[in-house]
């Protein structure tokens, strides 16, 4: 995996994703990530964030029934793919590898 391939703003709504499913939609997403972050997440930056997943193969969706609440109309349901899981899991990795490298009393001055 090129690291290039996936932003940090990605990241989080893929990760929201695959928290999320099988409810994972645009507006969800963004409730989530503002309730986790504590910023305000535009519903329109998600959407395009989804989109991109999309294209790059890191995620499928689906029309979902319609609902009341929404005048009839259907949501686009989002579900991490396999290859959305293995970019998630090596983006993991590389994470914890650094953190893990960093000298302990460098986290504690930190604290």
């Amino acid at each position: 995996m090129r690291r290039s391939d996936l932003g940090e703003f990605e990241e989080v709504v893929l990760l929201a994703v695959a928290v999320l499913v099988p409810k994972a939609y645009s507006v969800v997403i963004a409730e989530a990530l503002e309730q986790e972050t504590g910023q305000t997440v535009s519903t329109g930056a998600v959407h395009a964030a989804l989109q991109r997943l999309e294209q790059k193969g890191y995620l499928r969706s689906e029309l979902g029934e319609a609902t009341p609440e929404r005048g009839g109309r259907r949501k686009r349901l989002f579900t991490v793919t396999a290859l959305g899981g293995r970019v998630l899991s090596e983006v993991r990795a590389v994470r914890n590898n650094l953190w893990d490298r960093i000298v302990p009393q460098m986290k504690l001055e930190w604290n």
